[in-house]
Order: structure tokens, then sequence, then C-alpha cells
């Protein structure tokens, strides 16, 4: 089980009888020194209740470990936390679509959730011109008017020379090689640099190799073999996989870092690399996101769990539906009258802020090789996750890392 908000569960051994305490955080840290004395120990601490934390939390308990979490948030999973509002779970962190093509990872999950069938198909609006994304034939038949893929391929490779690039040296270079100049300017360049707050041509090429680009009438984004939501959200998969673990939430752990260090054996920490050593060789770079939230009186307000608005002028990257996650289209869903939508702002992070998404260029990875290298000299520290590692992580690479670090720690 877990317990909310900052209430510690605190044990005294009186006579040979176990009392069972109730205090706040503060209350509490008196009694760190005398766990201390008394040897009450921990096999792990796990800073951070999302999805590496939980993952090897539930398999340390498995193996017989005693495990505390605890995480800075008043809630459990992380940037996957959802939270039920008019019957619709919404993704408090922005969209999160499972999908993988790692069978363990898959069948490891199915013990925590059911998933449902949702696929990923979302759409590109360019000032009210509507895109199949990721990009693939009817997207190049709504730009062009191309009915084949050779003559799509034709129009791309024309385009991709007359803007002559043979190696292409950044974003923008890279994508007018993979999908040609007009579906650049109208599709990826305004989005992108909303997200990212740079120009394409200050970008790392590898950025734009994440999207798909198909040759098929195919907009399945993700195409994996397994993909899905799980039924009642991502925070109930995530109390599956704390159960009977302690966890205390509202816990700044490194405010009090020499007391929860006291109580574990071992430290299992996923929050920012940086952070941890106090940013004592500067603060690593990442974007943040901002979410405004909308309940609106009607059920059905775009018709798609996703629309990416890919103009430089509207100032939100993309708009989520929530209820479509979960619930089918073919009804408008019609039995919950009102809808919930998510509008997202991209913005440069600054300390304080809730970090995203890595920025994974020369000057940050250089820096985070020498944070890494301070962390390899961390004794009982494990460092692991988004935040931990300074990498871009899908969830199925979060578990999957997760279990082989179980496989080596825990055998």
């Amino acid at each position: 089980m877990y317990y909310e908000w900052q209430k510690v569960y605190i044990m005294q051994f009186t006579e040979g009888l176990r009392a069972v305490i109730w205090a706040s955080q503060e209350t509490a840290e008196p009694y760190f020194e005398h766990w201390r004395d008394m040897g009450l120990k921990y096999d792990y601490l796990v800073v951070g209740a999302g999805l590496y934390g939980a993952t090897f939390a539930h398999e340390a308990k498995k193996a017989g470990k005693s495990v505390l979490v605890i995480d800075k948030r008043n809630h459990i999973a992380g940037n996957i936390y959802t939270e039920e509002q008019e019957k619709i779970n919404v993704h408090m962190y922005g969209a999160h679509i499972f999908h993988t093509n790692n069978t363990e990872v898959w069948n490891y999950l199915q013990q925590f959730a059911t998933f449902n069938r949702f696929t990923n198909s979302p759409v590109a609006n360019y000032r009210g011109e509507l895109y199949s994304l990721p990009f693939n034939m009817y997207t190049f038949n709504k730009m062009w008017g191309v009915v084949t893929p050779e003559e799509a391929l034709e129009v791309i490779e024309r385009q991709k020379k007359e803007a002559g690039i043979t190696e292409p040296k950044n974003l923008e270079e890279q994508a007018i090689s993979l999908v040609g100049k007009d579906i650049f300017e109208k599709l990826v360049k305004g989005y992108t640099e909303k997200q990212w707050g740079r120009d394409c041509k200050d970008l790392p090429s590898f950025i734009i190799k994440r999207l798909p680009v198909r040759f098929t009438f195919d907009n399945n984004y993700f195409n994996a073999l397994y993909q899905g939501i799980p039924i009642g959200g991502y925070t109930k998969m995530v109390a599956n996989m704390l159960e009977g673990i302690e966890v205390r939430l509202g816990v700044d752990y490194l405010k009090s870092k020499d007391e929860y260090d006291a109580i574990a054996e071992k430290i299992v920490y996923t929050g920012p690399i940086d952070a941890y050593f106090n940013y004592s060789l500067g603060a690593l770079q990442y974007r943040s996101v901002r979410f405004e939230n909308e309940t609106i009186d009607k059920p059905n307000y775009q018709g798609n769990a996703a629309v990416n608005y890919t103009d430089k002028e509207t100032p939100w990257t993309r708009i989520i539906e929530h209820k479509w996650f979960e619930f089918g289209k073919d009804s408008d869903g019609e039995d919950i009258p009102k809808t919930i939508i998510s509008k997202e702002y991209s913005s440069e992070w600054k300390v304080g802020d809730e970090p995203y998404y890595p920025v994974n260029d020369d000057v940050n990875m250089e820096l985070y090789e020498k944070y890494k290298a301070l962390a390899l000299k961390e004794k009982n520290v494990k460092f692991g996750g988004r935040l931990g590692e300074y990498k871009y992580y899908d969830m199925d690479a979060v578990v999957a890392t997760a279990l082989n670090y179980c496989n080596e720690e825990l055998k």
C-alpha cells in the first residue's frame, strides 16, 4: 500500500511490541537517529515513484528486500500520472501512449494493467489545413496530389536536390532530405521550433530521425507490435506495482539527504543527476512544458486524441483530447457528455521548473559525462531513468533498463 501527502510510517519497538505512529515529515526527523541506533534500515531507498522506481521497487520486494519509495510530488507515477476528472483519465503531464516491440516488457506489465487497443494517429493542423501523421501517402497526396509512392519519392528527391543537400548537417537539412521542402515548411519547421525554442538549423539532425516516414497508407504512428493505454489510467497501474511497498509522498530527498541515506543500505535515484550534485558543474538543459486544461461542455471537441499545430503563430504545440485515449470515437463519446482538452506550450527550462526533454546536444552531453563520472564514484547509489541518465526514454525502454538493473542487482 502507499501513503499520501507527508505522512510517514514510523516504527518503534517497545518491549517486543511494535507501535505504529503517524506523523508529518517534520515530526519524523528526530526518529531518524533513533532508527539508525536500533539498526532499523531498509535494503533500498528508491527516490522517485515513477516507472523506473516502481519497477525496481516491485522486483526488490519480490526478492525479499525491504524497500522505501519516496517522491517529491504529492502523487505516484511521475510524469505518467493520470487523474480521473469527469469520468475521464486525464494525462496530467502530457500524452503517454505505451508502445513496444519488446515482448518481455509487454508481458511484464500485464501483471499490473489491462491495456486497450488505442492506436496513435495524430493529425497536423497547419492554418486550418489538416494532414495525416506520421508522414505517409495520405500526407503526400494532400500536399502534392500524388497517388503512388514513386511519385512522392520523385517530389522529395527533386526538392532535396533543389536545396543542394548532400550530407544533412542539421535538423532542417535532414527533414528536407526525408520529406521535401514543402512538408518541412508546413509540418516540421514551426512545430519543431516551438518545441525546442531554437531554429531548425541549430538543432541536431537525429531529432527528426525519430519521426516515421512511410510510403504506404499507414497512419499508425508507432506501428509497434504492442501498443495501448492502461484501462483505468497509468496511476492505477503504478499503484498495483507498488502494492505492499511503503511510499512517502511530498518528500524532498535532496533537502533531507543525509537522514534518508542513513536508513537505507543502497539508493536508487531517479531524479535529475545535476541536482543530486547541487549543480556543482552547472545545470544541464531541458525543455519544459506547460499545460492549460479545459473542461468543455460538449462530448467531442476535435475528434482525435492529438492534433499538432504546426504553424509558428499558434502559441501551443498541440491539443490533447483525453477521452479518446480510452473511449471509442465511433460513438462520439456521447456516454460522457463533457470532454477535457489540454493545450501544450513548450518553454525553456530553468532550475525550479519541471524538466521534460533533455537537450542532448554536444555541449550538454559533454557536461552530462562529467556528472556521470561523479555518479560512478558515489558508493551504493544507482542513477536511473530519464533524469538520472539525462536521456530521452520511451516507457518501454524505462521498464527494460530497470529490469536489466534488477537482474544485475537482485540476483
